[in-house]
């Protein structure tokens, strides 16, 4: 995409109101947008006159869904999340969410990011959705930028760069365009002699030069607002739906000679909605994308970054390596030169500095010390601290416990509630006994300790700094700092008892053998039988006759 530009939000260029071929066949475009010469600064005017409306009330029948299309997720956040957030940055007066399909969540999920709400009751287009707003509008407010709240890609330059349009080519619409290489189904951007918007044609009433342009409306808009209030009332519900619609107030500014302007979004995809599940898995994997270059650019090595998944608040340090097909959810906060093995999965949890996350382990809002090695097939779960250098096996879950400095449970273990010291060793196959059907008791291991394989804590119990547990014990009670605590069963000895149970299982298998052998005859003497008591019955029969 090509254009006279100027400069823009974050020194980054703000294009004027076309596209490249328009720009060269009609240069007074530039006029038309009225590009200020002076510095960066005076170029960024304040939203505080600025009301931006956020179409949030329909239901996304498309979705086949009985949540309203607006919580539905993509890139780890409800879509109407992305947009306000987009919208926060702009210190717009007043950010004013219109509700409708399940009011009630929506409204919350808008408040709780400081957004207002309005109710459109019932949803009879975009164009009542502002007749809507308008009651709950500032009063101070000139101008208002309308979004659709399944626009989850628009950026906040982007916004900015529409309200600076508007303002400098003192317009009464400017629509923000995108160009497209596949233009299907949008509504077609029909411009001027002098590069300004004359229509926004629906593809089924464009004709075949119009269906030809790639520059697409995007339904999002900046308004006039004294400019838009009369051209409202007028709309009448002149379509198949009976509802009345934002487009039609833009032919209706063109029909009174006011002028509408469009503003090219850099980024086709920003404009982009979300109407059906294939829409909402396409822009889930735009968020991905960007927010794993944007950790490659940090330093951080991605392989195969389109198998990973990473929310937008995850953060990573440099010379971190992340394997294919991992998962970093929520706020997981990697340190630097840490490395997460292929199929591991992290919500919410910090991990410092050069520790290793083996393959399939799974973290859910636990915290890993610098050097501390998990997994592989390792689960911590909430409220697990492992402390630096600490190892948590294969196939060891934690639970609410410390595992200190040095620390190691290899394999097949259950710390829940549990404090273990530093420079522990836990055997394999240990539980923590936790829990009994009514409340959960802490286990507390002293420091240098050594749990035997197979051994039952059951809590609540304290083992001493130094002390043994043998291993297949229960420990019931708790054990003295250096003491050995052993509780199982004492061992007998039978000799011989092992030969002697093999010598009457052979002669069992010889028995059933001899057994199986003598079945036939006796089957065949007893048919034998029967043949000759019915021959002696037919003979008895005759002679009777």
């Amino acid at each position: 995409m090509h254009g006279l530009c100027a400069a823009g939000v974050q020194g980054a260029p703000i294009c004027a109101t076309y596209t490249a071929p328009v720009a060269q066949k009609f240069g007074r475009a530039v006029l038309i947008a009225k590009l200020a010469q002076g510095s960066d600064n005076n170029s960024r005017m304040a939203a505080a006159d600025t009301v931006i409306v956020i179409l949030a009330a329909g239901k996304g029948t498309r979705m086949r869904s009985d949540l309203a299309k607006v919580l539905h997720r993509a890139g780890g956040r409800p879509l109407l999340e992305h947009v306000i957030r987009a919208c926060q940055p702009a210190k717009a007066a007043q950010v004013l969410a219109v509700v409708g399909h399940q009011a009630e969540e929506v409204g919350a999920l808008a408040q709780a990011l400081g957004a207002d709400t309005v109710k459109q009751q019932p949803q009879r287009g975009t164009g009542h959705a502002l007749q809507v707003a308008r009651r709950a509008m500032r009063k101070s407010a000139k101008l208002v930028i309308v979004v659709p709240g399944d626009a989850p890609l628009l950026r906040t330059e982007t916004l900015l760069a529409l309200l600076d349009t508007h303002r400098r080519g003192e317009a009464a619409a400017t629509i923000l365009s995108a160009e497209l290489s596949d233009p299907t189904d949008y509504g077609r951007v029909v411009r001027d002699s002098e590069g300004r918007v004359q229509a926004v044609v629906e593809e089924k009433a464009a004709t075949p030069e119009q269906r030809a342009i790639r520059e697409v409306n995007s339904s999002i808009y900046c308004f006039t607002l004294e400019k838009l209030w009369p051209c409202l009332n007028a709309l009448r519900p002149d379509n198949a739906h009976r509802e009345l619609y934002l487009t039609d107030a833009i032919a209706l500014l063109r029909q009174r000679n006011e002028r509408v302007l469009a503003q090219v979004a850099p980024d086709g995809n920003e404009i982009l909605g979300c109407n059906t599940r294939a829409h909402l898995a396409d822009v889930d994997r735009i968020f991905r994308a960007r927010k794993a270059a944007e950790l490659m650019e940090a330093g951080v090595t991605i392989y195969l970054p389109e198998t990973v998944v990473i929310d937008p608040e995850v953060s990573a340090g440099p010379d971190t390596v992340i394997d294919p097909c991992v998962q970093l959810l929520g706020k997981t906060r990697i340190g630097a030169r840490c490395t997460i093995q292929t199929g591991s999965v992290l919500r919410d949890t910090r991990v410092e500095d050069d520790v290793f996350l083996g393959a399939h382990s799974v973290l859910d809002s636990s915290r890993v010390a610098d050097k501390a090695q998990v997994g592989p097939f390792a689960r911590l779960r909430p409220g697990a601290d492992i402390r630096a250098g600490a190892h948590i096996g294969n196939f060891v879950e934690v639970k609410n416990s410390v595992v200190r400095e040095g620390a190691k449970a290899g394999h097949l273990t259950y710390l829940g509630d549990a404090s273990v010291g530093r420079e522990t060793n836990i055997g394999a196959g240990t539980i923590t006994c936790n829990y009994d059907g009514v409340a959960k008791y802490q286990t507390t291991i002293g420091n240098r300790v050594f749990i035997g394989s197979d051994s039952a804590l059951v809590a609540p119990l304290r083992i001493g700094d130094g002390a043994y547990v043998a291993a297949g014990s229960t420990i019931t009670e708790n054990v003295p700092a250096d003491a050995l605590g052993v509780a199982r069963g004492r061992q007998a000895n039978k000799p011989g008892w092992a030969a002697a149970r093999r010598r009457e299982m052979a002669r069992a298998g010889r028995d059933q053998v001899r057994k199986k052998m003598k079945r036939p005859g006796k089957i065949v003497r007893r048919a034998k039988v029967r043949v000759r008591r019915n021959a002696k019955r037919k003979t008895v029969k005759r002679s009777r006759r």
